[in-house]
C-alpha cells in the first residue's frame, strides 16, 4: 500500500468535485478523504498504485461538468494514516489559490424536478443542485461553502439535509440546496403598495401570476440570480414603447428571453454553433440574425394566429434599425416557471434608469424601479454580487464576447508560455465597459462587466467588487497597472491604492493594451517576435498626448512602434462629439476640402444645407483656437462621421457607436452587387514624420457625389464599409513587406462591426497573414484589463522592474 497526498487546483469547488473524487476513490477501493481548502482540493489518498493511478485516470475522464482541472500533483506520504474508508472531510482555510465556479443555468435534472408535480421541488423557484445554480453571486468568501454565502441564512430542513449527505444524490454537497420548507421565498408586490388578491387573475402562484401580467401588458420588475430584470411582452409595441420611456433607454437594442429553442426560431436563425451557445451552462444572450422582421400597429396586443408560424411579430421598439435581435433561454428555475405559459418572448432588460448598475436589493428596487414597473416579483436570497447578462455572437465559425459576465466570470483565463512565475498584479481597466483583472500565476482572473465609471453608481460598485476579488482571492498585487488617460475614474483609483500600498504603478498605452490582451488570449507565447496589430476604437489616450483610435502598432507585450493612423481629425466639442455624431460630419468634411469649395460643388445636398442652421464661426474658431476640440485619429468617430452624412442618428444619440452600429445594419440589408454599386471609396495614403497615414478625404468628395446622384443611403453604407476594409488591407500588405510581418491582430470597439471585420479578416487571410481575433474576451475596452496586465507582466519578467 502507497500514501499520497494529491493537490487538485483549478475551477474545483462548487462545481461537485469532492463528490466525484469520493464516489471514484470509493470505487477504486481507496481509503482517504478529500477536503477543499484555499488552494483548491486536497486528497489524501492509501490504496495500491494501480488503484492510484485508475483513480487519477478516471477523475480526469470523469470530471463534473462545471469543473475544470488546472493542475493536479501528487506527493508521497511517508508516514501511516489511520483511514477506515473513504470521507469528504469539513473544508479549511489558508491561503486562497483556488478559482470561483460563474453561475450556472439549471441542469436537465432540476429543470424536470421543477414541472413534476410528484417532486418535492415542484414549482419550487430556487431549485439547484451541484451542476447547476448560483455561484459567485451569492459568495461573500473562500472556500465555497454554505456559510460563506448568502444561503448561510437558510437553514436546511432534514429532507434538505438528507440530500446533502447522500452519495447518491445529485444534491450532495450542493451548498445552495434548499426547498419550500427551508430555502428562500418569492413574492409578488404591486409598485403603487396596494394588495394582490387571487382574484385579480387566475395563477397557481405568485411567480405564475407574473406570466399573466406580462400577457396583459405589465411591466414587471424580476428579481433573478445577479440582479433584478425589467419584463414585459417583446410582441406589445406599446408595452415595449412604454419601459423605454420609463426607463429612459431610447435607442439601445433590448434583451429577449423565451421559453425555449423553438420559439427563437420563429424569429431568428440559429446555427448549430449559437444554439451551443443557447443552451450552455452559461447561457448567455446570443446575438442572432433576424429571419423575418414584421411590424405589428401600436397599441396592438398580440394575439396568436394558429395557422401562422410565426405566431407574433417582435415590436419594432425593441431594437430599432437592427438586424439581429440578443436572444437568451431562461436559466434560473424562476424564468422557466414564468415562461411555462408564455409562447412569445418577453423583453428582459436590466432593472435600473439608463447608464446605472443593475438593482440588486429588494429596498432599492423599490426606490429605484418603482416608476418603471406596475409590480415586483422579488425574493429573500440575497445576491451578493451583481452580475450582468452575458452577450456573445458567433463571427464565421468563432465566438466573439461582447459583456463578459454571467456564467463566464470569474473562470480564470490560461496565460501563454511564459507567464508563469510572475509576481500578484492589479490591473484597473478603463472607464467604459469597465473591467479589472488579478494576475496570478500564470493565470488571469477577469472580473465580471461593470459598466461605465462615469456613472457615480457605477464606480461605487466597481470598488466593492474590487474589494471583494481582493479578499476572496487574497490578492496583494505588488504592482498596478492603469490607463495612460489622467482622468480616467478607474486611473486615479489606481493611483490611491498604489500610494496606500507603497506599490508601483506603470500607465500602460491604451491600444497596445487592446493588442496584448488578444494576444494572450489567442496564446501568443511571451517571448514571441512582434505582430502587427490594428486597434479601432472610439479613443484612447495616446503617447503624443493626442487622442487615438485608428492604430497600425507593432507590438509585442513588451513595447510598441505606431506604423500607421487614420488621419486626425478635430472632435469639435470634446465630449459632445461623442453623442451628436454630425460634429464629426462637418469636422472630417473641413478637413477633406474647405467650405467655399464644399458649397459651390454641393449647394443642393441636404446635409449642407443642414449645416447652415449650425453656428459655423463658432465651430470654426474652436478647431482654429483648439478650444475643446482635439485631433484624434478615431475610427469610432469617422464612422459617426460617416453614418450622419447620410441621414443616421445625425443631431443626437444616446451611446457611443450608436450612429456607427444603425449604419452596419444599413449595410448588411444591401447587397454590394447591387447593379447601382460604383468603384470603391478612394483613400489617400501619406507619410509624414516617421508615419504611414489613410487619409479619407477624397472618400468624402466621392460620398457627396453619391448623395447629389441620389445614390441610396444602404448602398453608400455599404460601399464605405468594403472601401475601408480595402485601405485596411492595402495598408496592412504595405506595412507586412516593410516589417516581415505574419500575423495580424485585430482589436478595438470597431471590430465588433462583423460587416468590417469579416471582411478584413478575409481580405489578409487571402494574402496568407495569420488573423488574430477576440473570443474569451470582448474587443472593446472589456478587454482591457487583462491586456494592461500581461503588459506589465511582461516588463517586471524582463526586467525585474517589480522586486
Amino acid at each position: 500500500m502507497v500514501s499520497e497526498k494529491i493537490r487538485i487546483r483549478g475551477t474545483v469547488q462548487g462545481v461537485g468535485f469532492r463528490p466525484t473524487v469520493y464516489r471514484i476513490a470509493t470505487a477504486c477501493g481507496l481509503r482517504g478523504d478529500v477536503c477543499n481548502d484555499g488552494e483548491g482540493v486536497l486528497i489524501r489518498a492509501v490504496g495500491s498504485e494501480a488503484a492510484l493511478a485508475e483513480f487519477i485516470q478516471r477523475l480526469q475522464q470523469e470530471c463534473p461538468p462545471l469543473a475544470r482541472i488546472q493542475e493536479i500533483i501528487r506527493t508521497s506520504y511517508v508516514g501511516e494514516w489511520e483511514f477506515a474508508d473513504f470521507a469528504i472531510a469539513h473544508s479549511v482555510s489558508g491561503t486562497v489559490k483556488t478559482e470561483i465556479s460563474p453561475d450556472a443555468a439549471i441542469c436537465p435534472q432540476c429543470q424536470q424536478e421543477i414541472f413534476d408535480p410528484f417532486s418535492r421541488f415542484f414549482r419550487y423557484p430556487f431549485t439547484n443542485c451541484t451542476h447547476c445554480g448560483p455561484r459567485l453571486s451569492i459568495i461573500r468568501a473562500i472556500p465555497y461553502d454554505r456559510s460563506n454565502t448568502s444561503m448561510s441564512a437558510f437553514v436546511m430542513c432534514p429532507q434538505c439535509e438528507k440530500e446533502y449527505y447522500d452519495i447518491e444524490n445529485h444534491r450532495f454537497h450542493a451548498q445552495p440546496i434548499a426547498c419550500y420548507n427551508c430555502g428562500p421565498q418569492a413574492w409578488l408586490e404591486r409598485t403603487d403598495g396596494k394588495s394582490i388578491t387571487s382574484s385579480m387573475f387566475s395563477m397557481l402562484d405568485d411567480v405564475d401570476a407574473v406570466c399573466t401580467l406580462l400577457q396583459k401588458g405589465e411591466i414587471v420588475a424580476i428579481k433573478g440570480l445577479g440582479g433584478i430584470h425589467l419584463a414585459c411582452d417583446a410582441t406589445v409595441e406599446a408595452a415595449v414603447q412604454k419601459l423605454r420611456q420609463r426607463k429612459q433607454r431610447y435607442h439601445k437594442p433590448l434583451a429577449l428571453m423565451a421559453r425555449d429553442i423553438d420559439i427563437i426560431a420563429e424569429y431568428c436563425i440559429i446555427s448549430a454553433k449559437e444554439k451551443e451557445l443557447l443552451t450552455s451552462p452559461a447561457a448567455p444572450i446570443v446575438l442572432l440574425k433576424v429571419r423575418e422582421r414584421r411590424e405589428i400597429p401600436q397599441n396592438q396586443s398580440s394575439i396568436q394566429n394558429p395557422k401562422s408560424k410565426i405566431q407574433n411579430c417582435i415590436a419594432p421598439s425593441v431594437a430599432p434599425g437592427q438586424n439581429s435581435l440578443g436572444f437568451m433561454l431562461p436559466y434560473t428555475p424562476l424564468h422557466h416557471l414564468i415562461l411555462k405559459r408564455m409562447n412569445r418572448p418577453i423583453v428582459l432588460t436590466s432593472g435600473n434608469l439608463s447608464d446605472e448598475p443593475q438593482c440588486i436589493d429588494n429596498g432599492e428596487a423599490r426606490e429605484r424601479l418603482g416608476k418603471i414597473a406596475d409590480y415586483f416579483l422579488l425574493h429573500n436570497r440575497e445576491i451578493v454580487n451583481r452580475v450582468d447578462d452575458s452577450v456573445v455572437r458567433v463571427v464565421g465559425d468563432k465566438v466573439q464576447t461582447i459583456r463578459r459576465a454571467r456564467g463566464y466570470a470569474p473562470a480564470p483565463i490560461i496565460l501563454p508560455p511564459g507567464f508563469e512565475n510572475i509576481p500578484p498584479i492589479l490591473a484597473m481597466g478603463s472607464e467604459l465597459k469597465n473591467t479589472f483583472c488579478l494576475l496570478r500565476e500564470g493565470e488571469a482572473i477577469l472580473s465580471q462587466h461593470l459598466g461605465d465609471l462615469e456613472n457615480a453608481a457605477a464606480f461605487n460598485t466597481y470598488q466593492d467588487t474590487l474589494n471583494l476579488y481582493l479578499n476572496l482571492f487574497q490578492h496583494q498585487p505588488q504592482a498596478i497597472a492603469i490607463d495612460k488617460h489622467p482622468e480616467y475614474l478607474s486611473s486615479k483609483l489606481g493611483k490611491e491604492l498604489a500610494t496606500a500600498n507603497q506599490i508601483k504603478i506603470y500607465p500602460i498605452q491604451h491600444h497596445h493594451a487592446h493588442i496584448a490582451a488578444c494576444m494572450a488570449e489567442n496564446g501568443i507565447p511571451l517571448n514571441s517576435p512582434p505582430v502587427l496589430g490594428i486597434a479601432l476604437d472610439g479613443l484612447g489616450y495616446g503617447e503624443d498626448g493626442t487622442f487615438w483610435g485608428g492604430e497600425f502598432l507593432l507590438a509585442d507585450y513588451r513595447q510598441f512602434k505606431r506604423l500607421a493612423r487614420f488621419k486626425p481629425v478635430a472632435m469639435i466639442g470634446g465630449e459632445q462629439a461623442i453623442y451628436q455624431p454630425w460634429r464629426n460630419t462637418y469636422a472630417h468634411l473641413i478637413a477633406a476640402d474647405n467650405w467655399q469649395n464644399l458649397t459651390q460643388k454641393y449647394s443642393d445636398l441636404e446635409i449642407l444645407n443642414f449645416f447652415k442652421q449650425k453656428p459655423l464661426k463658432l465651430l470654426n474658431q474652436l478647431i482654429e483656437q483648439n478650444i475643446n476640440s482635439p485631433l484624434a485619429s478615431s475610427a469610432g468617430r469617422l464612422f459617426d462621421a460617416v453614418a450622419a452624412a447620410i441621414g443616421i442618428f445625425r443631431e443626437d444619440c444616446s451611446d457611443e457607436g450608436q450612429a456607427a452600429i444603425a449604419m452596419e445594419a444599413l449595410a448588411e440589408s444591401h447587397n454590394l452587387n447591387n447593379p447601382e454599386e460604383k468603384p470603391n471609396y478612394p483613400f489617400n495614403f501619406t507619410f509624414f514624420d516617421s508615419i504611414y497615414c489613410i487619409d479619407p478625404s477624397p472618400m468624402w468628395l466621392a460620398l457627396l457625389t453619391d448623395l447629389q446622384q441620389q445614390i441610396s443611403p444602404g448602398i453608400i453604407a455599404a460601399k464605405f464599409h468594403r472601401s475601408l476594409a480595402t485601405a485596411i488591407i492595402e495598408m496592412v500588405k504595405h506595412l507586412s513587406q516593410e516589417n516581415l510581418i505574419h500575423q495580424v491582430v485585430l482589436t478595438g470597439g470597431v471590430f465588433q462591426n462583423t460587416l468590417l471585420l469579416k471582411q478584413v479578416a478575409q481580405g489578409l487571410q487571402t494574402l496568407g497573414i495569420e488573423v488574430l481575433t477576440h473570443s474569451l474576451v470582448p474587443p472593446n475596452d472589456g478587454g482591457i484589463s487583462l491586456g494592461q496586465a500581461v503588459i506589465l507582466a511582461a516588463y517586471n519578467l524582463t526586467e525585474n522592474t517589480l522586486i
